[in-house]
């Protein structure tokens, strides 16, 4: 019986370890984003989670349209597909900035823009929260 058991603990072993470490734990969820816009002197500011593909516990109101977006960008949120209409030239500066990974990479980028309506424009859904 001494040769059984050890020959089933070798069996078992060997299966053990055929399989890859990589396939035994599954890759780590990116961190997600934190978006915020701020008024002109930061007399206000509001922000947002969001993950792509979307997590139920985002409370970004529109977050399949701006994962879309930044899909569509690759992640360059210079190049975001934006929302292109004509906008008034009232300056009422407000400026949005992105930190956090997406895809495994660290994002931490800002901009201002001259009026809620240029950001839009700009950026889409992305920042309509």
């Amino acid at each position: 019986m001494r040769v059984r058991a050890s020959l089933a603990t070798v069996a078992l072993l060997t299966v053990g370890m055929a399989v890859p470490a990589a396939a035994a734990t599954p890759p780590a969820p990116d961190g997600g984003l934190f978006l915020t816009v701020s008024g002109s002197e930061n007399t206000w500011i509001r922000g947002v989670a969001l993950h792509c593909p979307p997590n139920p516990d985002d409370r970004h109101p529109d977050a399949a349209g701006a994962c879309a977006a930044l899909h569509q960008a690759d992640g360059d949120f210079d190049a975001l597909p934006g929302d292109p209409h004509p906008c008034t030239y009232t300056y009422d500066p407000v400026t949005v900035t992105a930190e956090g990974e997406r895809r495994g990479d660290a994002i931490a980028w800002q901009r201002t823009f001259p009026n809620a309506c240029a950001m839009d424009a700009a950026t889409g859904p992305v920042f309509r929260f």
